[in-house]
């Protein structure tokens, strides 16, 4: 679980994606969320306040995961 798709290209030779896929999900699940909570409030719902929280935790989701592969890529370079 949480596979970025990085890991085995390195056998290849190949360089590892430039976004994973997880940071790429949850920043799409972010966008789509702040969408919602935008709809919400305008039909005057206050659920748009669940959708914000929803894109609040997406987004930290969303750099942790970069964060995470940007480690990775400058770890591993520097055992190159």
């Amino acid at each position: 679980m949480g596979d970025t798709g990085g890991e085995h290209l390195q056998y290849l030779g190949q360089e590892p994606t430039p976004m994973p896929r997880l940071a790429l999900y949850a920043l799409v699940v972010c966008l789509l969320a702040v969408a919602a909570a935008v709809v919400s409030f305008v039909q005057g719902s206050w659920l748009g306040v669940v959708w914000v929280l929803l894109a609040g935790l997406s987004s930290n989701m969303a750099w942790y995961y970069l964060r995470r592969a940007k480690a990775e890529r400058e770890s591993s370079a520097a055992t190159d």
